[in-house]
């Protein structure tokens, strides 16, 4: 018998075991390399007050089937739990507004749930009705969010409503993301309607339906134990071996396939591949293809895009020191607000579970944009305090806390900037170009777990495909679900 295929796969967070999980009927010999101590990128989970909380990602969306489908297939579709609320506010001019339901990432579609949500002055809410009577604004090429929803809206809006959103999602600034690529769904909508309300409406077509940014009933759900539970069950459902601490410095092609170095220059190993897959970071993976014959246009490309750095503070609260207990999900802050925090998550009212039996309220504070990372050059102890004392002020929380945890999470999300999706073309073009290579993460068709899984399935057909492994008749390669 012949030797078996070998593929190695270079990143052992969500999309690089993702993809491992994808390769396993390939009869080949699978390997994940993860340069950190531990697999399972941003997805972890940690005790904060004997409450373990997941100290990245928090909630799945199920709007999209992959995360789901695949969480079923690796035997965990019974752990998971819905959220107890998704209603969400916003604290702007140190008051709390309700975030309007009938809007898609700050977009409004319902001008009158706007107006009686205060978030706006009265000029404010007159600029944002102009939409209605403007003329359709043409579009030649990408445009940065701010430019296009400004241009119909105001500025008011963008400052007080967009940005909280994108800057919750992205820690990036709508001056500078993309329209096409953050807001697809709405940006091939608005191309149907001469006002942009009207586009947005389309896309949340009444109150009983959830919004297109995912706030609504049953669009997110987690695991009991954390999403941070979910890296290890698919590292054993893939069959694949996972070496963490094991960074690739190096790839170069053979005549055969693909030679990786990895560890230090002084001790350098090498292993040799008949497929690649990158599931690592764009500037990272810029750098192991920048020696590669014939990739340079992918690694100039992977190079553009640039990187937003954060920091999770959760701190744990007896409930009674709150004057009220939390209400809803959470609340947003907008960054003309100048807070150092924002975003706040309420764990334990968001996700009842993990309240019970425990006079415990957890909460999580969101620190960091780009182009304000000297926050995060404080020390621990001090970032905890900056955080509480937002929260203190946001919600009037007395005291200290009883347990605190920081996370810092370093050139974590992609900045989806103007002309996002070219750069992705022309990233995929070249690699297509050179057999037995592929590419996935979250630095190409969303930050999210299912668009993460999605671009890992994508990677693996393209390596099964190299690899001439033929479709199984109930079409298993192709999706989680059927598995």
């Amino acid at each position: 018998m012949p030797d078996p295929p070998r593929v190695t796969i270079v990143g052992g967070g969500i999309a690089g075991l993702a993809a491992a999980f994808f390769l396993r009927e390939a009869a080949a010999q699978v390997t994940v390399l993860e340069g950190s101590p531990r697999p399972g990128g941003k997805l972890a989970v940690s005790e904060v007050a004997g409450i373990a909380v997941d100290e990245g990602a928090e909630a799945l969306l199920t709007l999209r089937p992959e995360g789901t489908a695949l969480i079923g297939a690796v035997g965990l579709a019974d752990h998971l739990v819905p959220p107890g609320t998704l209603t969400a506010r916003i604290w702007s001019r140190g008051t709390m507004h309700p975030l309007p339901r009938r809007q898609v990432m700050g977009v409004p579609a319902d001008l009158d749930e706007l107006a009686e949500s205060g978030l706006l002055s009265a000029e404010g809410i007159a600029a944002a009705r102009r939409d209605l009577n403007l003329p359709a604004t043409e579009r030649d090429g990408d445009v940065p969010v701010a430019a296009y929803v400004g241009g119909r809206f105001g500025q008011e809006l963008v400052d007080r409503l967009v940005d909280p959103l994108l800057g919750g999602v992205y820690a990036g600034r709508p001056q500078e993301l993309s329209f096409e690529a953050t807001l697809p769904a709405l940006a091939r909508e608005s191309r149907k309607h001469a006002s942009l309300a009207g586009a947005a409406a389309a896309l949340t077509p009444g109150a009983g339906r959830p919004a297109a940014d995912g706030h609504g009933p049953g669009v997110f759900t987690t695991l009991a134990r954390g999403l941070g539970t979910l890296p290890s069950a698919l590292a054993t459902a893939s069959g694949a071996t996972v070496r963490a601490g094991a960074m690739v410095r190096e790839l170069a092609r053979t005549p055969t396939g693909w030679r990786l170095t990895i560890g230090s220059a002084h001790a350098p190993e090498y292993a040799e591949a008949d497929a690649v897959v990158l599931a690592i970071p764009a500037r990272p993976a810029s750098k192991l293809l920048g020696g590669v014959r014939g990739a340079a246009a992918a690694a100039t490309a992977l190079a553009e895009i640039r990187y937003a750095s954060m920091a999770i503070v959760t701190l744990a609260y007896p409930t009674a020191a709150f004057p009220q207990p939390p209400e809803g999900s959470g609340y947003l802050v907008p960054a003309v607000d100048g807070r150092p925090v924002k975003a706040v998550t309420f764990s334990t009212t968001k996700w009842p579970h993990l309240g019970k039996g425990t006079s415990l309220s957890v909460v999580r504070c969101s620190l960091g944009r780009i182009g304000e990372e000297q926050v995060l050059h404080t020390g621990d102890r001090e970032l905890a305090e900056i955080a509480a004392r937002d929260l203190a002020a946001a919600t009037g929380v007395r005291g200290t806390p009883a347990d605190t945890r920081v996370t810092r999470w370093g050139g974590a999300l992609p900045q989806y900037t103007v002309g996002h999706l070219d750069r992705v073309a022309r990233i995929r073009a070249a690699v297509a170009a050179l057999p037995g290579l592929a590419v996935c993460g979250a630095a190409y068709d969303g930050i999210g777990i299912p668009a993460c899984i999605a671009t890992a399935q994508a990677a693996a057909q393209q390596i099964l495909a190299h690899l001439k492994v033929p479709d199984r008749p109930n079409g298993s390669t192709r999706s989680p679900a059927s598995t």
